[in-house]
């Protein structure tokens, strides 16, 4: 359950864990008591405490919540993506002087502003939810593209930065694909749930999903974001669900919005597709395009900020006892953050198993992409025209793995991969100018346009 800013209560029914959060200073060393766990790196000065407490929850109920917890983590320190929420660590508390934390996992996780659930409380509809749908379908794709199924998308779910870019949260639900399914707990947001999920069986190793759920979640999403209503009748969540096993089996009718436009109508009829086989036609790297297209992404402008709020910063070191007070009240918090956080505005606009060079640092601006070897930028098929007059400050490898093992991209400022200037002189690089791994993306010096690229094994 994803901790949202400004909310005094935790969200019932939607995990088996109630959760509280708070920003804490994370000092040298862990508290005394604590068990660390290994993470996705060392955490920043500032991070968000998600404490998933004991309670009066039985033994076999707190390990169940200690292995989500660790699920999360793993997955989470496999998938270093700019759209997916870090988590740094967690801790196991030991102490019996307070019962009500003892025995708690607090995990350490990349601090938020807030969420998507609190953005749509203060303005339904917001102006840039286009752009924000872009960036929940471009995590949902990493998600999808990396084997797992994220099962819980959801506004809370939807973390919103400093710089008011999007992140998916709350990985309890995450789910590894094994062949055409993956296994989840039997929790889910019924919302938010593929139909065909609100009836089936639940085996011991949990209920059997796959990415289609994904897609159906993100069409509920869209129509909220655009419409600030459900695309399904009823007054109630119970109602609602009602009304998608209805739908799923030819009685009821989808009522999409009347102010839902053209394109985003499209988008939305097909993620609700009545059956995961009419879905899985529609997988997020399709939708992903589709989606950037009609948020008008093309160019990817900077986000509106957040609006500032009051800061807590208990320390973590010495402090988890304190923290049993927000645990016992369940008070979510995020706070904000000091520094400026990296910023990743338009890699997404990258196709699917290709390479992309932008002309502004962080993807934004102009965009080139191939998907083949380009022996000469400004002629041929396909041409680069900008950057006859402007430099290349940064890159996306969109690739996945390819049949021929040939993932990385070498560029060089000559034609037909040759070595100009400096190039020639470069030691152990193949005199190209540089090299791009896969699935790597970063900022170059910006003071060069290449004029050739082709695809090879690494760099």
């Amino acid at each position: 359950m994803s901790p949202e800013a400004g909310e005094s209560h935790a969200e019932a029914g939607a995990t088996s864990a109630e959760a509280g959060a708070a920003s804490a200073e994370v000092g040298e060393r862990p508290a005394e008591g604590t068990v660390v766990g290994r993470g996705a790196g060392p955490p920043p000065r500032y991070a968000a405490l998600k404490f998933l407490p004991t309670g009066t929850r039985t033994p076999r109920q707190l390990r169940h919540l200690r292995e989500l917890a660790h699920r999360e983590q793993e997955l989470l320190s496999r998938l270093r993506s700019p759209r997916l929420i870090r988590m740094y660590d967690a801790l196991t508390v030991d102490d019996p002087d307070h019962p009500e934390l003892d025995g708690a996992t607090v995990l350490v996780l990349e601090r938020a502003e807030g969420s998507m659930a609190a953005l749509l409380d203060r303005s339904p509809r917001p102006p840039h939810g286009p752009a924000l749908l872009a960036q929940v379908c471009e995590g949902l794709h990493q998600l999808h593209h990396a084997g797992w199924v994220h099962g819980d998308l959801k506004p809370a779910n939807v973390l919103l930065m400093k710089d008011g870019s999007a992140r998916l949260g709350d990985f309890n639900m995450a789910a590894e694909m094994e062949g055409t399914h993956a296994y989840a707990p039997a929790f889910a947001t019924p919302d938010y749930t593929a139909p065909e999920l609100l009836w089936s069986e639940v085996t011991e190793r949990g209920t059997q999903i796959r990415p289609s759920a994904d897609v159906w979640s993100f069409g509920i999403l869209a129509h909220l974001v655009l419409t600030g209503t459900f695309p399904l009748p009823g007054g109630t969540t119970e109602a609602r669900s009602d009304a998608a096993v209805r739908y799923a089996r030819g009685t009821e009718e989808l009522r999409l919005s009347p102010e839902l436009p053209a394109v985003w109508r499209e988008i939305v009829t097909d993620c609700l597709a009545r059956t995961h086989e009419e879905r899985a036609a529609h997988d997020t790297a399709s939708l992903l395009r589709r989606v950037e297209r009609a948020a008008g992404a093309s160019r990817s402008a900077r986000l509106p900020r957040l609006r500032p709020r009051r800061r807590w910063r208990p320390a973590l070191v010495g402090t988890l006892a304190t923290a049993a007070l927000i645990v016992a009240t369940t008070a979510l918090v995020y706070a904000t953050r000091d520094e400026e956080q990296g910023l990743t505005y338009g890699y997404h606009r990258c196709p699917a198993d290709s390479v992309c060079f932008f002309s502004e640092p962080n993807g934004s601006g102009e965009m080139c992409s191939w998907d083949e070897d380009d022996a000469d930028w400004l002629s041929g098929a396909d041409t680069c025209r900008w950057t006859r007059g402007q430099p290349v400050k940064s890159i996306f490898n969109n690739s996945s793995d390819d049949e021929n093992g040939l993932g990385a991209v070498a560029y060089f400022r000559g034609r037909d991969f040759t070595p100009v200037g400096a190039d020639v002189t470069r030691k152990n690089s193949r005199n190209r100018t540089g090299c791009t791994s896969q699935r790597n993306q970063g900022n170059l010096a910006g003071t060069y346009a290449p004029l050739s690229h082709r695809w090879i094994a690494r760099c």
